[in-house]
């Protein structure tokens, strides 16, 4: 990593994800959580304000030093125990089944291998665990007009945002890890270009007992 990914990159997603129209998908995103979560691309902690009560830990995965220490003022006036666990999603340092459930926000749009990510999630996860997650993507199908804006963008978007892609399909690559999307809100968020703003906001179960095998 050099140095615009490592100290500029941070800053500008700190900016961009503490902007306050993101507060509202947060409280949503988060609402339910229980127990003790992994989130995956922690970032400068944004959601920590919005953890609900029924939360006893949290094990951040995160790999940006700077990002981490952006969050050190949210991390201290949690009152939620929340620990850097690990830096990446593709290798999660946790047995299997250890967590009642996990978050992504906004995360999946720039990690390398979002199916080996969400892979790992499953197997971390204990049966019929939930992963609540808030992504934008690719924007519905009978938009082609903004997919196709979207994939014009996408190279010098990824450039200047450390590798966040625009046209990740959220929902089909929840699917295509195993996971059931129980319910998921699509939308555009508001006062954003739709290049932009295509959100899937929602839950997904791992598979119970006698669900699907994973791959190793």
């Amino acid at each position: 990593m050099g140095f615009y990914a490592e100290r500029i990159v941070p800053r500008i997603v700190d900016a961009a994800c503490g902007a306050r129209a993101a507060r509202p998908l947060r409280r949503r995103v988060c609402a339910g959580l229980a127990g003790e979560v992994v989130e995956i691309g922690f970032g400068s902690g944004h959601n920590v304000p919005f953890y609900p009560p029924g939360v006893t830990a949290v094990a951040a995965i995160e790999p940006s030093d700077l990002g981490w220490g952006l969050a050190a003022d949210r991390v201290r006036a949690s009152r939620v125990p929340v620990r850097r666990a690990g830096p990446d999603g593709r290798s999660l340092p946790f047995e299997d089944g250890t967590f009642d459930a996990a978050l992504s926000t906004w995360t999946l749009c720039t990690v390398p291998d979002p199916l080996v990510v969400l892979r790992e999630l499953r197997r971390v996860l204990k049966p019929g665990g939930a992963l609540h997650f808030v992504e934008h993507g690719l924007a519905p199908q009978e938009d082609r007009r903004v997919r196709r804006r979207q994939r014009r963008i996408e190279p010098l978007h990824k450039r200047l945002s450390g590798g966040c892609h625009l046209t990740r399909p959220t929902v089909a690559l929840l699917t295509d890890a195993g996971f059931t999307v129980t319910e998921v809100d699509v939308f555009y968020q508001e006062r954003v270009p739709k290049p932009f703003a295509a959100q899937s906001l929602g839950i997904a179960l791992s598979p119970g007992p006698g669900g699907p095998e994973l791959s190793r």
